[in-house]
């Protein structure tokens, strides 16, 4: 009798392992570590290109002018923007002067950051007075040119990125003339063309000392102050920064 054929068994497909809950957490976990390293490289490339870019290229507005001109045509006022791009040359070296001594007297030495005015105005800002920031003309420019206002811990710090960029990048002499034409000088004035032209009628060239302390003295709030007609407060200021004026000297940016 002829034996009998076992059936052949049957072949059978390992099924693969499921990836576990570990696994699939980990591929998530890469994903977004490398969505945040994609990010990072976005924001470096793209700050420090533009930091080169503007180091070359008039500023042609800030964001600040935008907020300007967003507010008042909410409150029903007239938009009204007056800009113009001025070379540091063609600038009054009496307003250069003015603003150093009215905003940031050690300027022209310091890397971007005056810690001793930090720590005054921390300390004096503890005992409940009411007294100007510690923020130098560098740090100024950063946040009038790369940021918005506002006080928050995130938009310091990104000031603080943006003053060393352009210490570094732009240099100080490049720094005073964005600072003098990009920030405001009245209500919608910005820079030193449109606010020579505002106050006194004349050219951004041929201030004299005292027309150039009276456009520094209302930076604190140049809506509100005015540079001419001024209040006894604002007249004050003009004698002081007058007098301080004399003790900066020649302007060296390049400091040799």
């Amino acid at each position: 009798m002829a034996a009998t054929k076992k059936p052949a068994p049957k072949k059978t497909t390992a099924s693969k392992p499921k990836p576990t809950a570990k696994k699939k957490n980990r591929s998530l976990g890469e994903k977004v570590k490398w969505f945040f390293i994609k990010l990072m490289l976005w924001f470096f490339g793209l700050s420090i290109g533009s930091v080169i870019f503007f180091k070359f290229v008039p500023v042609p507005f800030t964001p600040l002018m935008i907020i300007r001109a967003i507010e008042n045509k909410a409150g029903g006022k007239e938009v009204y923007f007056d800009h113009d791009w001025e070379p540091i040359e063609k600038i009054s070296m009496n307003l250069q002067k003015a603003v150093i001594a009215s905003e940031d007297g050690t300027f022209l030495i310091h890397n971007g950051f005056d810690f001793k005015a930090l720590q005054k105005a921390y300390k004096s800002n503890e005992r409940g007075r009411r007294i100007r920031g510690g923020s130098t003309i560098s740090q100024q420019t950063a946040k009038n040119v790369f940021l918005w206002q506002g006080k928050s811990y995130l938009r310091k710090g990104l000031e603080a990125y943006f003053t060393v960029l352009i210490e570094i990048i732009w240099g100080k002499e490049r720094i005073m003339e964005v600072y003098l034409n990009s920030i405001e000088m009245g209500d919608g004035v910005y820079g030193a063309y449109a606010a020579t032209e505002h106050w006194y009628r004349r050219d951004a060239s041929s201030l004299t000392p005292m027309q150039a302390a009276g456009i520094a003295a209302i930076l604190p709030n140049p809506r509100k102050f005015k540079a001419t007609g001024s209040s006894s407060y604002i007249n004050r200021r003009k004698q002081r920064i007058v007098r301080e004026m004399r003790y900066v000297g020649k302007i060296n940016y390049n400091g040799k």
